[in-house]
């Protein structure tokens, strides 16, 4: 089980990053903290859904929202796979949420605008969510892309297939790319590529309110390093450019 309260709160050398030019962010509770709640209200609209579609009262589609994340993925993966819904439709209607809760972060745009080599995001959401997360913190024109679940082919992570995809429209070098993230199941995959990888927590290492498998998957050989500032993290490495982009 992933107890984030043991992680190891050092920060790294900078020269442990050194050799990165290819940054690769997850989105939610990742570039904006877990304590801006955004999410929160995603998972609500992700209940309205799934209890409308199959006409459940609330606490039984909560029930079915976890199974259903917990077996494939997302929700909407296995919405699609048992219900055979129609994507858009549901990303549309999840992502009508809130954005003016999230504050700009200059701080993390100015972290981000100083790491050498290509930057990008990719996300389980879709790209428009993406977009209005980023524009509303201020950092959307950092990036070089954005990779969605649309550009996954509706396939999320942690599936091996959907960070292939992203390393070959993208032409990654994993061996000079870090991947950060909020949920540590994420990354065994990049870290069995050769990335670096970095795990996003809660703000004072406080232990998540989210379910206990969205926490599952740290055995001490998937993360790299943990912080609960990802721009203080960014501006303590500030590596030197040092390793050659395919």
């Amino acid at each position: 089980m992933d107890n984030r309260q043991d992680y190891d709160r050092t920060l790294p050398s900078p020269d442990d990053f050194s050799h990165v030019t290819e940054w690769v962010f997850d989105l939610d509770n990742t570039l904006y903290p877990h304590h801006s709640n955004l999410f929160a209200q995603i998972d609500v609209k992700m209940t309205e859904y799934i209890a409308n579609l199959l006409r459940l009262p609330s606490d039984e589609a909560r029930i079915v929202q976890k199974q259903f994340y917990r077996e494939y993925g997302t929700t909407l993966r296995g919405l699609m796979d048992v219900h055979g819904i129609d994507p858009d439709d549901f990303l549309e209607k999840v992502h009508d949420i809130d954005y003016s809760r999230l504050e700009p972060d200059p701080k993390l745009g100015d972290a981000i605008t100083r790491l050498p080599g290509r930057k990008f995001i990719f996300t389980n959401g879709d790209r428009g969510h993406a977009e209005r997360v980023s524009r509303q913190l201020g950092i959307l024109d950092h990036f070089d892309d954005i990779f969605d679940i649309i550009s996954a082919d509706l396939t999320p992570k942690p599936a091996a297939e959907s960070y292939d995809k992203f390393i070959a429209l993208h032409r990654v070098k994993t061996s000079c790319a870090v991947m950060f993230e909020d949920l540590a199941r994420n990354l065994f995959v990049p870290k069995a590529l050769g990335m670096k990888t970095v795990l996003i927590v809660p703000r004072n290492f406080e232990p998540s309110f989210s379910e206990i498998w969205e926490r599952d998957g740290h055995d001490g050989t998937n993360v790299d390093h943990v912080t609960d500032d990802l721009a203080g993290f960014l501006r303590h490495i500030e590596p030197a450019n040092r390793c050659v982009s395919m």
